[in-house]
């Protein structure tokens, strides 16, 4: 059966900050091309850059409901991040500079609960993306699962919510959880999908407002026994994909 690559979507941010792409060439154990290059890391976190570190190390939006409503565009031969949020002016900014960490942390500390751990620097590790997993993955969507989502909520859901990276419609709701251990070829690429994506506050809060208006986890559990939804999977062959190729289940 084939289906066909609506939307992709990369986050040079971890847990917050996306942008649409048209199409990305994808290599072979890493992640989408742009995506989490960056994490946040709060002042009583003790990650440093040298290597991959879990989510508690970071400011991130199950915690920080606001910074879900950010927006990011960045550009790919300067570096350079441009931020939008419908409560703060844009910023534009270099991640990587020492010299421009204070303006981006004044620029987020609004958006950012005052009884939590403050964002205190920005960390990159050389070679990959700062995902959730400890492996390089890219997150796999099923706009039907989404729909089985709104129904049983009875609103309309943004997919922004769920952060992922690439989304099709498998024509039915939670197949996606039946494809771990298998290939999938996306384009010209062949991902393993390897676990499912366990959701957290995160996905409550509005992709606009960044208010906590929707609680799909009580939705989740109430109507489907989990807390899950998309597939984390890992690129086993790159290549290209671009927005309408096909998606086939090897």
């Amino acid at each position: 059966m084939s289906h066909t690559v609506t939307d992709i979507w990369r986050h040079p941010l971890k847990s917050h900050g996306r942008e649409a792409l048209e199409t990305v060439t994808m290599i072979a154990g890493q992640t989408l091309p742009g995506d989490r290059v960056w994490a946040v890391a709060h002042e009583a976190s003790e990650a440093d850059g040298s290597q991959w570190e879990p989510c508690a190390n970071f400011t991130r939006g199950a915690k920080a409901p606001q910074l879900m409503a950010i927006d990011a565009r960045l550009e790919d031969a300067t570096g350079r991040l441009t931020l939008s949020h419908p409560k703060q002016p844009d910023l534009t900014f270099d991640p990587n500079s020492p010299a421009d960490l204070q303006r981006f942390l004044d620029w987020e500390k609004p958006l950012t609960p005052a009884n939590r751990a403050a964002s205190a620097r920005i960390i990159r590790v050389p070679g990959r993306g700062m995902t959730d997993t400890d492996f390089p993955s890219v997150t796999l969507c099923n706009w039907s699962s989404h729909r089985a989502v709104e129904t049983a909520m009875g609103q309309e859901l943004s997919p922004k919510r769920w952060r992922g990276n690439i989304w099709f419609d498998l024509g039915d709701a939670w197949v996606e959880n039946d494809l771990i251990g298998r290939q999938v070829q996306i384009g010209d690429a062949v991902f393993l999908v390897r676990e499912r994506v366990m959701r957290c506050l995160a996905t409550t809060a509005n992709s606009q407002t960044g208010e906590r208006d929707a609680d799909t986890l009580k939705a989740l559990n109430e109507n489907w026994g989990h807390q899950d939804f998309s597939v984390y999977a890992e690129v086993v062959t790159g290549g290209d994909i671009k927005l309408g190729d096909s998606v086939k289940v090897l």
